[in-house]
């Protein structure tokens, strides 16, 4: 049975923070005969989402049409401070990773997942402009400031941008293997 990885997409989302955790997931599963992930993006509307530096991005589904993910992806970005007072993207955050395997997170898309309350009494770690921001919003939190990820079990944060990389083929190795995961980084000509 296919996985169903959501990324969660909204305006000023960095680039890098959804698009490499995509890359990763859909080249996996393109190498694994197309059986492993189903990848899709959500957003709170299904219009063009501007994303840092002026990239539009069409998302799949909105928060009402969206299969329930067994991966949900929160990335980070500037847009994360709107979320951060966005009742509908928490409320969907915490209704779907209610049900999810796997929460990860990627950069400041950890105060989002703090704001939710998914980090209570976790360890953590983000992009290293807002660590201060991280602990100040998830006080019983233990912030991490020497990790590219942190895997709680079930919640997985990484550090910024290009670490939601990194993550990613760590979640991959985890579920279908180290060989897996190193096929897809060695497709992707990306050093693991």
């Amino acid at each position: 049975m296919k996985r169903k990885v959501a990324i969660l997409l909204f305006d000023e989302v960095e680039v890098l923070d959804f698009a490499g955790p995509f890359e990763v997931f859909s080249v996996t599963n393109e190498l694994s005969a197309e059986q492993v992930f189903e990848v899709y993006t959500v957003a709170e509307e299904k219009r063009p989402i501007r994303a840092r530096n002026g990239l539009s991005v069409n998302p799949d589904y909105d928060l009402f049409t969206a299969p329930p993910p067994d991966i949900l992806i929160v990335p980070g970005g500037a847009g994360t401070r709107a979320l951060l007072r966005n009742s509908a993207i928490l409320n969907w955050i915490r209704a779907r990773s209610d049900t999810a395997e796997r929460v990860l997170s990627v950069c400041s898309g950890s105060l989002v997942l703090a704001q939710v309350g998914l980090l209570q009494g976790l360890r953590a770690t983000t992009h290293h402009e807002v660590l201060a921001e991280l602990k100040s919003l998830a006080p019983d939190t233990q912030v991490l400031d020497d990790q590219r990820f942190v895997d709680n079990g079930r919640v997985v944060t990484s550090a910024g941008i290009s670490a939601g990389i990194d993550m990613s083929l760590y979640v991959v190795a985890q579920l279908l293997g180290e060989g897996v995961a190193d096929r897809t980084a060695r497709y992707m000509e990306y050093v693991r």
